[in-house]
């Protein structure tokens, strides 16, 4: 369960002066997430997202992650908005924690997605890409090109106990990627993070995207091919080229991609595969003893980047460039 600092209904009355949406009715832990404490609170006023953000959180990100939320709502899209204290502030402090309050939004992930599903995260992720172009704030990727080597050198020795075999995959992979990562594509406010529990549905039309905690400035393209990684690919980690296609045809549908952005989706998927396989890799092989999260293998980012290392043009994702 993702609670790292508990409360109780006597501090978070105390903290709920400060706001402006009644009385507190009821609290309840969310499990989701892995990278904060979030609760669930009921008041006067209806539900609403509790957070607080602990040590893995960078407190002089938060401004950028909450601004953004505000900047992206305040055009009508879709995501929660955090709260605004009395003071005008949105961000608190809770429990010793820097805390929000942010809207409830309603509506499920799926865990199966369909071809409509992916056309429409497709479409919407296009929709946050220009919305975000004139957010001022400026976040760069913690977890990009120059941070893989670093990471996977952190992972030590025993990085072959997950898979033989594993150590030599991922030193190849980070020599190629080094020096053919398309570094002059456009670029803007990504996502980051962009899986199918960061997106919810209402009857099956999108109602939102959630948990910006990853976004940053980074490749517009990078944030497709994060998307192509976490909804292309069925539970066995094959690939489903019409999810793809819908996908990618959702997002040209708003914005349309260069020819080198297009020609480098095969490079940006083996990046973000390989992104996600050692962030994963880190935390399975430093799991603290008595965890509450457990966090997920890192094999089926391994079966993601062998397939995309197969791959010699973006063609094979669905899409040809007469297509748009």
């Amino acid at each position: 369960m993702a609670v790292y600092t508990e409360i109780n209904d006597i501090e978070l009355t105390d903290y709920l002066r400060q706001y402006d949406i009644g009385e507190l009715h009821s609290i309840k832990g969310i499990a989701e997430g892995v990278e904060n404490s979030n609760y669930l609170i009921t008041t006067d006023n209806g539900p609403y997202i509790l957070t607080l953000y602990e040590k893995r959180v960078e407190q002089e990100d938060l401004p950028f992650f909450l601004g953004l939320k505000e900047h992206l709502a305040d055009q009508g899209f879709s995501c929660p908005r955090p709260i605004a204290m009395k003071s005008g502030e949105t961000l608190g402090t809770l429990a010793g924690r820097p805390s929000a309050i942010i809207s409830f939004l309603d509506g499920l992930s799926v865990s199966e997605p369909t071809v409509k599903h992916c056309s429409l995260v497709g479409s919407t992720l296009a929709d946050m890409h220009g919305l975000a172009q004139d957010f001022t704030i400026h976040r760069k990727n913690a977890l990009t090109l120059e941070n893989w080597r670093p990471l996977f050198e952190s992972c030590g020795d025993r990085i072959d106990e997950v898979q033989p075999g594993l150590n030599e995959l991922i030193s190849n992979e980070l020599n190629f990627l080094e020096k053919n990562w398309p570094d002059t594509l456009t670029s803007g406010v990504i996502h980051a993070d962009l899986f199918p529990d960061n997106v919810f549905f209402l009857k099956n039309q999108l109602s939102g995207f959630i948990d910006f905690y990853f976004a940053c400035n980074d490749l517009l393209a990078y944030d497709l091919a994060i998307c192509i990684n976490a909804w292309c690919f069925d539970r066995k980690n094959s690939f489903q080229v019409e999810k793809s296609k819908a996908l990618m045809q959702g997002y040209i549908s708003k914005r349309v991609l260069s020819n080198a952005e297009f020609d480098a989706l095969p490079i940006l998927c083996r990046g973000s595969a390989l992104r996600f396989l050692l962030t994963r890799l880190y935390d399975w092989l430093n799991v603290p003893p008595g965890a509450l999260v457990v966090p997920k293998r890192p094999d089926e980012y391994i079966d993601k980047l062998r397939f995309h290392q197969g791959i010699d043009e973006a063609q094979s994702y669905g899409l040809k460039e007469t297509d748009f």
